[in-house]
């Protein structure tokens, strides 16, 4: 049974942002870093990095000496639209998604119309915060993270 709950893919996409967030404005940052502060895998994470900054919130610095950091001001950067735009779906029961669905009730169900009000007033929760707003202690984010 599927809960509602973000996938690893998301969870990692804010948690890099929240790690970026906490550096100083311009410094650059390796994704070997983030893993080994996160102790989550590499590979996951460059693939992460990798549509994070094609959706535009961090930037590629090549070369030597080179890495990532936030392409936005972390006041800038919506925690509910990364989260949009990093989750697969939100098809909370079967019947969210018209092209699996099988339910035989469907087409009186009311409880669909409970769940998507309640998968709305997730995200516009979620969209009333920014990375900046977790970052009030950057010093001991930083600290937890060495």
């Amino acid at each position: 049974m599927k809960s509602m709950r973000l996938t690893v893919y998301t969870d990692y996409s804010l948690r890099t942002l929240i790690y970026l967030g906490a550096k100083k404005q311009d410094e650059l940052t390796t994704i070997q870093e983030i893993s080994d502060a996160y102790n989550i895998s590499k590979n996951h994470l460059m693939k992460v990095t990798h549509q994070l900054g094609q959706l535009g919130y961090i930037e590629t610095i090549r070369g030597r000496g080179g890495g990532i950091r936030l392409a936005k001001l972390p006041a800038h950067i919506s925690i509910g639209e990364v989260v949009r735009q990093t989750e697969e779906d939100f098809h909370l029961v079967e019947c969210f998604d018209p092209e699996s669905n099988m339910c035989k009730i469907a087409p009186a169900c009311q409880l669909k119309g409970v769940l998507a009000e309640a998968l709305q007033a997730y995200l516009e929760v979620l969209d009333r915060y920014t990375v900046e707003d977790f970052l009030g202690n950057r010093d001991l984010l930083m600290q937890l993270l060495q």
